[in-house]
């Protein structure tokens, strides 16, 4: 699946270009519209930019039916505020690709909101998600995630054998997606306490694919995990990527590393899995697992040390405008995203699912 993005953050829109859908895919605009939700900005821990994210389809699509032509969709942007990033061409935010895009471009990169940098660019990211994952459940697919952790505040695992759709879905139709309400309170707590002190905070997220059969992938660079982190790092502010066990291995031994196999009525199922259902770049049936870190927002309101390029001298920063305290919340359907448009890359590599309905 190519999908081309594409748009800056305070531009008049925002798109992606999907080619290789097969014709006949019948898009569920609601289901679409439930995702880009899911990312939006709602409360106090988020940006108080807000944006309708209504897509707009202009090809590809015939009277709510995929066409086989590349689909092509646009979302505006409505509310914009460029007044804060005038003076941003000269003093590059830390943490942040203004300095390194200056140096890219010669100086001609779009400042305003961090251009095609920003995070705003994962609305059509999650549009293709959720295209991606309707074909996938042609397929028995699924895929669905919850927050992990936001600071030193974590919640439970997800079951590596025995995570369900179920569970996954009930997770996110809630607000602010974490299964354990208490914990729930606690991150909130933290975001707003970086909030208040003129700060920022980061997390993980944690992501399951559900219903993937074993055989799926290739050894090499075009391992499932390549797909999926290949996918995953086009996330701003994902820095980090796990998969099973992930760096948990390096204190194992084999004998507890190792994901023992049993045969039951014709099936083969695993007593662990340690490997996050890849082993040699290929799905083996279990579910795949991965964590991704996300680190903290770069734009703060606390003053920071940055360089003035047009002078080449040191100079203070002090960031305005509106930014979100965490974004690993919003983060979350982003990868689930990432994670779809991969998965269904290596179906559509390999020859499609072998025991689901084909397309």
């Amino acid at each position: 699946m190519k999908t081309t993005f594409f748009g800056e953050s305070h531009g008049c829109a925002i798109g992606v270009v999907m080619e290789g859908l097969p014709a006949g895919l019948e898009l569920d605009m609601g289901q679409i519209r439930f995702e880009l939700s899911r990312r939006a900005p709602k409360n106090e821990l988020s940006t108080a930019r807000r944006e309708i994210d209504e897509p707009e389809i202009i090809s590809g699509l015939h009277e709510g039916y995929t066409t086989g032509m590349p689909l092509c969709v646009i979302i505006k942007n409505n509310q914009a505020n460029s007044a804060h990033y005038e003076s941003l061409k000269r003093l590059p935010r830390p943490g942040h690709a203004d300095y390194a895009a200056f140096v890219r471009y010669s100086g001609y990169n779009d400042i305003r909101g961090g251009g095609h940098f920003s995070g705003r660019l994962t609305v059509p990211l999650v549009f293709a998600g959720a295209v991606a994952k309707q074909l996938l459940a042609k397929y028995g697919v699924f895929v669905g995630g919850h927050l992990l952790s936001v600071g030193d505040i974590y919640s439970e695992k997800l079951n590596p054998l025995k995570v369900t759709k179920k569970q996954l879905k009930e997770i996110a139709a809630k607000d602010f997606p974490v299964s354990e309400d208490i914990t729930a309170k606690k991150m909130k707590e933290r975001i707003l306490a970086a909030k208040a002190d003129g700060d920022s905070v980061g997390g993980t997220i944690e992501c399951a694919v559900i219903g993937l059969d074993a055989g799926y992938g290739e050894p090499g660079e075009e391992s499932l995990e390549s797909l999926i982190s290949k996918r995953l790092f086009s996330v701003p502010g994902i820095k980090g990527v796990e998969f099973g066990a992930g760096f948990g291995f390096a204190v194992m031994n084999g004998s507890e590393a190792n994901d023992q196999m049993s045969a039951e009525a014709g099936a083969i199922n695993f007593q662990s899995n340690n490997n996050g259902g890849i082993s040699g770049g290929i799905s083996t049936g279990a579910p795949i697992i991965f964590r991704a870190a996300v680190r903290p927002t770069p734009s703060i309101a606390k003053k920071q040390k940055t360089v003035d390029l047009t002078s080449l001298s040191n100079a203070d920063l002090l960031i305005e405008g509106r930014h979100d305290p965490c974004i690993a919340h919003r983060a979350l359907p982003a990868a689930e995203a990432a994670a779809a448009l991969a998965v269904l890359d290596a179906i559509k590599n390999t020859g499609g699912q072998r025991n689901a309905e084909r397309i």
